[in-house]
């Protein structure tokens, strides 16, 4: 397969599901490879593992993680 293809396969799902059975056999690893996290990682990896407490009574959860409250 050429690594054009092979790059596409790796970005596009829709892609991906249109090869054959023999072409998916042939095809490289990404190289990244398969990263797969708890959904308790990912939220302590995203900052959103605490709950952050404002006493500002405009400001909400999700402007308090972007600070755009209190200015």
């Amino acid at each position: 397969m050429p690594k054009i293809d092979v790059v596409r396969a790796w970005k596009d799902s829709s892609y991906r599901a249109s090869l054959n059975a023999a072409e998916l056999a042939g095809l490289q690893e990404h190289p990244s490879g398969l990263v797969q996290l708890t959904d308790a990682a990912l939220k302590e990896a995203s900052g959103l593992a605490g709950l952050a407490v404002t006493t500002f009574r405009t400001c909400t959860e999700f402007t308090f993680r972007r600070f755009h409250c209190c200015k």
